[in-house]
């Protein structure tokens, strides 16, 4: 990552491939399959194993807690951002009249929990514009009976990156609501203020190269009691062997409430090593590295004929670039067939560009996306 040495080095598999597809699948480190491999060995002892369980997680939320800017009891881990969001619907306990804003760039994973016939909140939906999301449009949306505003800092369709600040004093100013911000498509790629976020939440496979198995929850100490999970489960419990267990039971407030049962301790190891490496590069020597390759693909691509759906200001995306064509199954499978991984996905064609990527990289997939054009 950011030098041909130390890309050679720990992303051997790079070596055979244009990879520009981190925002499906981040490409782990050898630091992350040797941390699956010390997993393996400390199970291998089997309850004695559990002692080296332990400090990886503790390791985990430590590393968590510094990437995320809170402390280590501020954060949670969970299997997967659907699961944490479900779990925050049912800690929020919406009831009828409850009104929860979402909108129309956002991940299924943030946008159904509050749209399940279960859930008696009236959904309202934040509509972009020209692929962006305007403070503007969210304002009317707003009212003294607006729980929950829910979004994506960096969205998974397009790239487009909130005015968090903007929309944070927005909603604010207009409601009593929290705000969830999911940081999937940011965490590990672009520097994070999440200092005035009521819920964060974030996958773990993407851009810190982790493994699959993760939901990376973060709560405010300010905030636990009205995001703390009403699930049964022990490892979220106080106190759940004691003498009273059948009687009663104590759910620990907040991000500890996420995770209701034995954690995922395979994954665990990999968040651990992806977000030490991540933190040992520095996200922003990512960023750095990675934007003006960012905006050489979006130089060229302006140039080709395509229709760009990332909105093009530099403060508004982060390391995705969407366009579309009208024949996007044949362009994807000529740049996949010539070495270039990208997605195709809703009828677009998206990019994907991390640290580990190069200006070589970019070269070469303009050029086989020219030439796929030829042919389309």
């Amino acid at each position: 990552m950011l030098t041909d040495a130390t890309r050679n080095r720990d992303f051997p598999s790079l070596a055979d491939m244009t990879y520009l597809n981190t925002a499906a699948e981040g490409i782990p480190p050898i630091a992350v399959k040797d941390a699956v491999s010390r997993y393996m060995s400390d199970k291998r002892l089997g309850m004695d194993g559990r002692v080296a369980h332990h400090a990886a997680l503790d390791a985990a939320k430590a590393a968590l807690a510094r990437a995320y800017g809170m402390s280590e009891d501020e954060v949670g881990i969970c299997s997967c951002s659907s699961e944490a969001y479900n779990l925050a619907c049912a800690a929020m306990r919406f009831r009828t009249g409850d009104e929860v804003v979402i909108n129309d760039l956002e991940y299924p994973a943030g946008a159904t929990p509050w749209m399940h016939p279960d859930c008696p909140a009236d959904v309202k939906l934040w509509r972009a514009h020209d692929w962006a999301l305007r403070v503007d449009d969210l304002v009317p949306l707003l009212g003294p009976n607006t729980r929950l505003v829910t979004m994506s800092l960096v969205s998974f369709f397009n790239g487009f990156k909130v005015a968090l600040d903007e929309v944070i004093d927005a909603v604010r100013l207009h409601s009593p609501a929290l705000i969830s911000v999911d940081v999937t498509q940011a965490l590990g790629r672009i520097p994070l203020d999440l200092s005035r976020i009521d819920l964060v939440i974030s996958s773990t496979h993407k851009w810190i190269c982790a493994t699959h198995g993760g939901g990376l929850v973060g709560v405010p100490t300010c905030r636990a009691q009205e995001l703390t999970v009403p699930a049964g489960g022990w490892f979220n419990l106080e106190d759940p062997f004691g003498p009273d267990r059948f009687d009663r039971m104590i759910n620990k407030p907040g991000a500890a409430s996420f995770t209701a049962g034995m954690p995922n301790f395979p994954a665990i190891y990999a968040i651990r090593a992806a977000l030490e490496y991540i933190e040992n590069i520095g996200v922003r020597n990512i960023y750095d590295h990675a934007q003006p390759l960012v905006e050489q693909f979006i130089s060229e691509l302006r140039k080709l004929p395509v229709e760009l759906i990332t909105p093009t200001p530099a403060n508004a995306h982060a390391g995705i670039v969407a366009f579309r064509h009208e024949h996007t199954g044949r362009i994807n499978k000529y740049l996949h067939d010539n070495g270039v991984h990208i997605m195709e996905h809703a009828g677009r064609l998206r990019v994907a560009i991390h640290g580990y990527n190069t200006s070589a990289d970019i070269d070469h997939l303009t050029r086989t996306l020219k030439e796929a054009l030829d042919h389309a």
